[in-house]
């Protein structure tokens, strides 16, 4: 029997803002390099016929669109930034192809926020149009979705905690300034890690280039990419000063690895 596999397909490896950035003409924002058009951070893990989604960022229809999703099963959350949840309302035409409820998941505080952001879909009134059917699920520890485990992992966003996941021979970490010892103890001797690499400069929230690499080789994975990029790293020559095992997530990129 083939071992089972997951997919994971990158739907954006950008920042907050994008890239390019709203009225930016610097080298970046106006390059030819498809690898330098990064729409916000997300990813799609497929597996089973499932795909099961982490974080809504306001590109998800464009997302969904570009990479050819054809059904929805899962929303997993990160945390409650803008970046991460205002696609949410986008899941909708899933919900028509599929005549059923979505589940989604995220930590009891990172739930509330989304509650607040889209009181319409959680108020439970009678609504003229359609909404999102959703079915809220707080995390506060391992779950499974659709038989595989995802297990939340703690990490710093400046004074804030919030969440990456490890599932099967991976984890995404796309939003973190520090990651906690305990959390490093988790993520130890993987396949794949992704890592929040910002840029070169220090920033309050998010890790830099050079932290990340150190990061990857203390943690012993055999791949790690980089997501959450702004606009002071272009990809070729950014990518060309990395070590052989370390590479720059890129929106469309896709990576297999085992679902133990």
């Amino acid at each position: 029997m083939a071992e089972r596999s997951l997919r994971i397909t990158v739907l954006g490896s950008g920042t907050s803002v994008g890239v390019p950035t709203i009225g930016c003409h610097c080298a970046v924002c106006t390059s030819t390099d498809p690898r330098d058009n990064r729409l916000r951070p997300s990813i799609l893990v497929s597996y089973d016929g499932r795909n099961v989604l982490i974080d809504t960022t306001p590109d998800f229809r464009t997302q969904a669109l570009r990479a050819r999703i054809e059904r929805l099963d899962a929303v997993i959350f990160t945390h409650a930034h803008a970046d991460h949840i205002m696609g949410l309302d986008d899941v909708r035409p899933f919900n028509f192809r599929q005549r059923e409820q979505i589940p989604i998941y995220a930590a009891p505080e990172t739930m509330a926020s989304i509650r607040r952001s889209f009181p319409y879909i959680f108020d439970g009134n009678k609504k003229e149009s359609n909404i999102p059917q959703l079915d809220a699920r707080e995390i506060g520890g391992p779950f499974d979705v659709f038989g595989v485990e995802f297990q939340p992992v703690p990490v710093l966003h400046g004074r804030q905690t919030i969440y990456g996941f490890r599932f099967g021979d991976a984890a995404y970490l796309t939003d973190h300034s520090d990651i906690p010892e305990e959390s490093i103890d988790r993520l130890r001797g993987l396949d794949v890690v992704f890592l929040d690499a910002l840029r070169y400069k220090p920033h309050p929230t998010h890790s830099t280039v050079d932290r990340s690499i150190k990061t990857a080789q203390e943690l012993g994975v055999r791949r790690a990419f980089f997501t959450h990029i702004c606009h002071d790293l272009g990809h070729e020559r950014a990518e060309s000063l990395l070590p052989p095992h370390i590479r720059l997530a890129y929106d469309g990129l896709e990576v297999t690895v085992g679902a133990a």
